[in-house]
């Protein structure tokens, strides 16, 4: 009697996995910086995009096993494109999860295109990334430099600053910072005392900071990534350049923190969406997140790359790994809620309901600045 049970068990046992096993794998990509100045970002991107696989994966209900085919960027247009290139034309994936690095999101839209691969960009800004042309394939999940910029050039001149020098890297996406940024802060009633572009391998920023210092700003704005925002702060300090530090949603990193130490007190940046604990699912996420045992943080923009990897594959489910259908479907995607809140694609792919986020970086953390002590008045920002 035992023996018979048993055997019936272990029937079951093997229909329950023989149905496991028979399902149809399919593979998604994940592009972002893993190596680089950028990494620590990219890497938490990853790690994020690898959560969304293995929960749906461990999900019973999941028509489709899925896999994860990682890409390295470098944060580099020619690798970016590279990448780009050998997934694309991989047509055993259905589709990617894509880029935070603007100046290769940018470079590797007519790829994607050309092989008609679906993407969902999970942090790259440049509004050109889906707006310059029509391409079906191309959606973002968060929002554009455009937003963050109004809200950045609002909130400044409302605390009293009028004039600012601006410096920016010398890419697409420093240029797009740089032209929002001084077409809202006039807007707002600040005047720009000085504009200058620099390399993105640049080192040594003395005469452009001398230059700056000379105008007399109260504020420097940055548009850029970690690694320059990183050498810019500490060289300010180096000239006695008492300005405040404003920057974009770039340097949103815990390695800005860490490169700088106490300098990166006061530091100001904004960035869409909120900290990973007040999204919607959020909780969820970062205990989910915490098990695993990632070696990295998710960083700041890893809600995104799991929101991401998560719509892709609950568009798959619907219309099995067909690119074209999943083009099309993802172009009905109306209020979809997600970690980081409502996805709503416009008719370019880009989605439409992205809240701006205001930091301050405090006792080594970047800190919503509505709970911060400079919004209480019990410290102050600097350059006035």
């Amino acid at each position: 009697m035992i023996t018979a049970r048993i055997a019936r068990v272990a029937l079951a046992t093997s229909f329950v996995c023989a149905a496991a096993q028979a399902k149809d794998t399919v593979r998604i990509a994940f592009v972002g910086p893993l190596t680089g100045g950028n990494s620590a970002i990219g890497l938490g991107g990853r790690n994020s995009a690898d959560l969304a696989v293995r929960l749906r994966n461990a999900d019973a209900k999941s028509k489709y096993q899925y896999e994860l085919v990682v890409l390295d960027d470098e944060c580099k247009p020619d690798a970016g494109v590279q990448v780009a290139t050998k997934a694309a034309s991989d047509r055993g994936i259905a589709a990617g999860v894509t880029h935070y690095c603007s100046v290769v999101a940018m470079a590797t839209v007519d790829t994607y295109h050309r092989f008609g691969l679906p993407t969902i960009v999970w942090g790259a800004v440049l509004p050109d990334i889906t707006y310059k042309n029509d391409y079906k394939e191309i959606h973002r999940v968060n929002g554009t430099m455009i937003n963050q910029n109004d809200t950045n050039a609002k909130f400044i001149t409302e605390r009293g600053y009028k004039k600012f020098a601006i410096l920016h890297d010398t890419t697409d996406y420093g240029k797009g910072h740089d032209k929002y940024f001084t077409e809202f802060v006039k807007k707002y009633g600040g005047e720009v005392v000085a504009d200058l572009g620099v390399g993105a391998d640049q080192q040594d920023f003395t005469a452009e900071l001398t230059q700056i210092q000379a105008a007399k700003p109260q504020v420097l704005y940055f548009g850029g990534l970690t690694p320059i925002g990183v050498r810019i702060r500490a060289q300010m300090d180096k000239l006695g350049l008492n300005a405040q530090f404003d920057g974009t949603s770039g340097i949103v990193s815990d390695d800005f923190i860490r490169g700088l130490g106490p300098l990166a007190e006061g530091v100001l940046a904004f960035r869409e969406g909120g900290p990973a604990e007040k999204l919607p699912g959020g909780q969820f996420f970062l205990e989910k997140y915490k098990a695993q045992n990632y070696p990295n943080p998710p960083e700041a923009y890893g809600p995104f790359a799991y929101a991401a990897a998560v719509l892709l594959m609950d568009t798959i489910e619907k219309t099995g790994p067909d690119r074209k259908k999943i083009i099309a479907e993802l172009a009905k995607v109306k209020g979809r809620d997600s970690i980081v809140g409502t996805i709503t694609f416009d008719d370019h792919g880009q989605n439409t309901v992205p809240a701006i986020t205001k930091y301050v970086v405090q006792d080594g953390k970047w800190v919503l600045w509505e709970e911060s002590e400079y919004a209480s008045g019990k410290r102050k920002l600097a350059g006035k």
